[in-house]
C-alpha cells in the first residue's frame, strides 16, 4: 500500500508541475553598446536589447523557454549555447555553430525553442568566433520548486564572476594565434568582475540564510572565491544536487557553476568582503598594475566602512572531487567504449599556436554536425570520416556507457566541458601526475558514488577520467 501511495503522490506532483509550466519567452536583439565595468576604459561591448550586461534568464523545472534572436552586430554572425542544459530531444537548439546549427548571419533572426526539465545554476552564451567575452554571455537560472534545499534559505542571490579585456577578441586572438606569440602565451585580462562590476554590495540581514548561485563567466581565468568571517555549505555544482559539503573556499573554473548556502551573522556590526581572485598560475606574465583581485561585500549595515579584505598567503579551496551528489547515484558499470584523448599546445612550423587532441587541431566543418548526420542515412552516419577529418568525430551507440580519459601533456590546467550529458568524475591525478596509464587504477580504485558535473578542470600534466551513458541522440 505504501509503494502505491508513493508512486500516486509522486504521479500527482509530475502533473501538476506540468499544469504549471509556463512559457519564458525573450526577444534578444544582439547588437554593439559601449561599456566600461572596470571604470578604466570604454570599449565596444555586444549587448541584448541596447543594454549591458544582458538580462538574466530566469525559468522554472518544466518551463518552455523561447529566445527570438536577431542579430545586429552588422559584421558577424552569431549564435546562442545555454550551457549546462542537455536540450534531450532539442539538439538542433544547442547552439555551437557548425556543430549543431548554422550561425545566424548579420540582419537575420533565429529561434530557440526548449523545454528545460533541469534545476540548476546555468548560463547562456555566444558559441561562435570568441564573442562571449566581449559581453555576450549571462546566467541562466532554473528554480526548482521541489528542490531538496528549498526550506533552508530565506533568499536567493546570483553572482556572476568573470574576467575583463579592454581589447576586443577579434583583435586579440589573431595575435595569440600568430606568430608574434611564439609561446603560445594567453592573454592576460585586464580586470576581474563580480557581477559584470567592481564593489559590489550585497544587502543582508542578520540570522538569515542565503543560497548564493554562483557562475563563472570567464573566457580565461579561474577565480578562487570565499566570505571572510563566514562559512558556506555547498549543495548543488553544475546543475547536480550534493549532500551539504562545507567549505571555506572554492575554486571555479571558467564554465563552472556552485551553489551555496550562507548563513549571516546574528550582529549587524560589520560587513564583510566577498573576494574573487583570478587564478595567476594561468598567466604567463603578470603585466605591472593588475589588480587580479575582484571585492564585493556583504552590506549588514550600509553606514559601516566596507573594508579591504585580508592578504591570503596561500589558497586552500574546497576539493570537488570529494562531493557527492544528493540522489547518490551509483558509479556507471564498466565502460562499453572508452576515448582517450592526449591535450596538447603547441607552436608548429607556420609559427601559429594550435592545441590539439591525438595530434588533431579541430576545423570547424562547412556543413554543421548534426545535419549532417541526419542527411547521410543510417549507414554512413555512423562513419566519422564523413564529419570531416579535422572533427575528430567519435560516433556512440545509444545506451554506450562512455569512458573518457584526458591526459594533459600541458603545464597548465584546463577545463573541459561535455555538452547534452553530465559525467561522472572517476579520477583527477595530482599535478605532474603523468597519465592515465601511469596510475595503474582498476575499476575498484574508483569511488562507488562519484562526483557528477559538466565542467572538470584537469591540473598541468595531470589526468582526469569522466564516465557518462549516452542517452542525448
Amino acid at each position: 500500500m505504501t509503494g502505491k501511495r508513493t508512486a500516486l503522490l509522486a504521479l500527482v506532483s509530475a502533473l501538476a508541475r506540468t499544469a504549471c509550466a509556463a512559457l519564458v519567452s525573450h526577444d534578444f536583439d544582439i547588437g554593439w553598446v559601449t561599456a566600461n565595468p572596470d571604470g578604466a576604459f570604454n570599449r565596444p561591448t555586444i549587448g541584448i536589447n541596447g543594454q549591458w550586461p544582458v538580462p538574466r534568464i530566469d525559468a522554472n523545472v518544466g518551463d518552455t523557454v523561447l529566445v527570438n534572436v536577431r542579430n545586429n552586430l552588422g559584421n558577424q554572425s552569431t549564435s546562442l549555447h545555454f550551457h549546462g542544459l542537455y536540450m534531450n530531444g532539442s539538439t538542433h537548439m544547442d547552439g555551437p555553430a557548425q556543430v549543431s546549427q548554422c550561425a545566424i548571419p548579420p540582419g537575420s533572426s533565429f529561434t530557440y525553442n526548449f523545454t528545460i526539465n533541469q534545476p540548476g545554476t546555468y548560463w547562456y552564451h555566444s558559441h561562435t568566433q570568441s564573442q562571449y567575452p566581449d559581453g555576450l554571455r549571462g546566467p541562466l537560472i532554473v528554480h526548482d520548486p521541489d528542490s531538496p534545499f528549498k526550506d533552508r534559505y530565506d533568499q536567493e542571490i546570483v553572482v556572476s564572476l568573470s574576467d575583463w579585456y579592454h581589447d576586443q577578441m577579434a583583435d586579440l586572438i589573431p595575435a595569440f594565434m600568430g606568430k608574434g606569440n611564439p609561446t603560445g602565451a594567453e592573454p592576460v585580462p585586464q580586470a576581474a568582475l563580480m557581477n559584470d562590476t567592481q564593489n559590489l554590495t550585497v544587502a543582508v540581514q542578520p540570522g538569515k540564510t542565503y543560497l548564493f548561485r554562483m557562475v563563472n563567466m570567464a573566457a580565461f581565468a579561474g577565480q578562487y572565491v570565499w566570505i571572510e568571517g563566514h562559512n558556506i555549505s555547498i549543495v548543488e555544482v553544475d546543475g547536480i544536487y550534493t549532500e551539504p559539503a562545507e567549505a571555506t573556499m572554492i575554486y571555479i573554473s571558467a564554465a563552472q557553476r556552485y551553489s551555496f548556502l550562507v548563513t549571516t551573522r546574528n550582529d549587524t556590526a560589520s560587513n564583510f568582503a566577498i573576494v574573487g581572485s583570478m587564478d595567476t598560475s594561468l598567466f604567463d606574465k603578470l603585466p605591472a598594475g593588475l589588480n587580479y583581485n575582484v571585492t564585493g561585500w556583504l552590506v549588514y549595515d550600509p553606514s559601516k566602512p566596507l573594508d579591504p579584505p585580508a592578504t591570503l598567503d596561500t589558497f586552500t579551496p574546497f576539493d570537488d572531487m570529494t562531493l557527492v551528489p544528493q540522489d547518490r547515484q551509483a558509479r556507471l558499470p564498466a565502460p562499453s567504449k572508452t576515448i582517450e584523448l592526449d591535450v596538447i599546445m603547441e607552436n608548429l612550423g607556420d609559427g601559429g599556436n594550435y592545441a590539439f587532441f591525438n595530434n588533431i587541431t579541430y576545423k570547424a566543418p562547412k556543413v554543421p554536425t548534426l545535419y549532417t548526420a541526419l542527411s547521410a542515412g543510417d549507414a554512413a552516419a555512423v562513419s566519422p570520416e564523413i564529419y570531416g577529418a579535422y572533427t575528430h568525430s567519435f560516433v556512440l551507440d545509444r545506451g554506450d556507457i562512455v569512458q573518457v580519459v584526458v591526459n594533459n601533456l600541458d603545464p597548465g590546467r584546463h577545463p573541459f566541458h561535455l555538452h547534452g550529458h553530465d559525467f561522472q568524475a572517476l579520477y583527477r591525478a595530482p599535478e605532474e601526475g603523468g597519465t592515465f596509464a601511469d596510475a595503474n587504477l582498476t575499476e575498484v580504485d574508483f569511488p562507488a558514488v562519484p562526483m557528477r558535473r559538466d565542467t572538470l578542470v584537469v591540473w598541468p600534466n595531470g589526468n582526469i577520467v569522466l564516465r557518462f551513458r549516452a542517452n542525448n541522440p
